[in-house]
């Protein structure tokens, strides 16, 4: 296992474990998986009419196989590869109270304090959302400990309504999902991350970055490994891994960027094949061979093991 490199002069505290500062590393993680022996059901495993535990709706096959998200054991192994990777804190996919994804929140929260990750919450669009019901979610979260929120597809509500509602939450820091910096100031944002980045570069994430800057406000772009989400039913857009070339660049243009926050894109989205948590060699499935010159079992881990590689050296900067 990889030893983590822990930031220090953290502030708050997230379910018990310390709130994540600048110079900080992100993973967007979703805990909304489920299988038949645990849960009663397939759940997004079988999206678009796949049939698990052989056919998934991943171009990729996990390396342990189609996991439950509610099983002790899956969470804490997560954990410990998350924070032996050099990351810092874990962006939790959160679909509204009482839905599955909240259910399960003290679960994941509880691993990652185990191992020292902090932890934030990425506020979904989920159905009925409105600068209302935010309103009571943010109350929710802050009460349990949350301190940070990334808010998906914030344009659904209006600058305005943004603007009065996080003045209503000081001791929150609530992250826009959207490129356009302007917004996140009009909207009171505390800052921005951009969650895609397909079309992104060292150049957008300076101009970014710089914009931050003199509007006082965070800069914590996206990377990630690759795109391809046909076998989930997503768009037909597909960004290769090229054998990490595509990760190693997205990291050297977010750091060239000087940002407050490195955010990564994902832990284990396996839908939009944005994971990089370990996958395994299947036929008719994509995998890791060939990244970094890897081959054979050490493949299986070696976006864990070059995410440490660039953990490391964003830390040394900041």
């Amino acid at each position: 296992m990889l030893r983590r490199l822990l930031v220090v002069g953290l502030v708050w505290a997230c379910f018990g474990v310390p709130c994540a500062a600048a110079g900080t590393v992100a993973i967007f993680y979703y805990p909304w998986y489920g299988t038949v022996a645990k849960d009663g059901a397939w759940v997004h495993w079988n999206q678009n009419g796949h049939r698990p535990p052989n056919d998934l709706y991943s171009s990729f096959f996990p390396a342990s196989g189609p996991y439950s998200s509610d099983s002790r054991a899956v969470v804490d192994a997560q954990m410990a590869e998350i924070a032996g990777a050099g990351v810092d804190e874990i962006v939790v996919s959160w679909w509204g109270r009482g839905s599955a994804e909240d259910q399960r929140l003290p679960l994941v929260a509880a691993a990652a304090k185990a191992h020292r990750l902090a932890v934030a919450i990425h506020l979904e669009p989920y159905p009925g959302r409105s600068a209302a019901s935010i309103a009571g979610d943010l109350e929710y979260l802050a009460g349990r400990g949350v301190r940070d929120v990334f808010v998906y597809h914030p344009r659904d509500i209006a600058t305005a309504d943004w603007a009065g509602l996080l003045a209503r939450f000081p001791t929150l820091r609530v992250f826009s999902g959207d490129e356009d910096v302007s917004f996140a100031v009009q909207g009171r944002f505390a800052g921005f991350y951009t969650y895609d980045f397909v079309d992104y570069g060292a150049a957008k994430f300076i101009r970014l970055c710089e914009e931050a800057r003199h509007a006082h406000i965070l800069c914590a772009p996206s990377v990630g490994p690759g795109y391809t989400g046909v076998r989930a039913g997503e768009p037909p857009v597909v960004k290769p891994r090229d054998d990490g070339r595509t990760y190693d660049n997205l990291w050297r243009a977010a750091i060239a960027a000087a940002p407050d926050f490195v955010t990564i894109t994902s832990f284990n989205e396996w839908g939009e094949g944005t994971q990089i948590e370990p996958a395994a060699p299947k036929r008719g499935y994509l995998d890791y061979q060939g990244a970094w010159g890897l081959t054979g079992a050490a493949s299986d881990d070696a976006y864990l093991t070059r995410t440490a590689y660039w953990a490391a050296r964003f830390h040394a900067l900041r």
